[in-house]
């Protein structure tokens, strides 16, 4: 399923990655000013990064942002099979919520963000 929005000027948080969100907006105080993502200081801080939700046993390719309150997708992709697959055996087979890999970020930056 794929959902069309306006994505060109939205400011994306390549490096992201679902835990380290956990770490930033849920957790707060528990990283370093030093850190790549410096501490959130109060609602108005957020995130636009991409997940890949592995639960229903097909990888789903979502943009969210999230804060300190909340935690909205703007957007899904369908992945390219070949994608999917190779992403399914990178992570064991797994169930989770994980970081885009090298190649997805590959893709959606030549198909969507050029």
């Amino acid at each position: 399923m794929q959902t069309q929005t306006d994505l060109s000027n939205l400011v994306i948080d390549w490096d992201m990655t679902p835990e380290d969100a956990v770490t930033l907006y849920l957790e707060w105080g528990n990283n370093s000013w030093y850190a790549e993502h410096k501490p959130v200081t109060g609602k108005h801080d957020f995130s636009t990064y991409f997940v890949v939700n592995t639960w229903s046993g097909k990888p789903e390719l979502s943009l969210v942002r999230r804060n300190s309150e909340d935690c909205v997708e703007l957007a899904s992709f369908d992945l390219p099979e070949d994608l999917a697959r190779d992403f399914m055996e990178e992570q064991g087979g797994n169930k989770g919520v994980y970081a885009p890999n090298e190649a997805i970020k590959e893709w959606l930056q030549r198909t969507h963000f050029n």
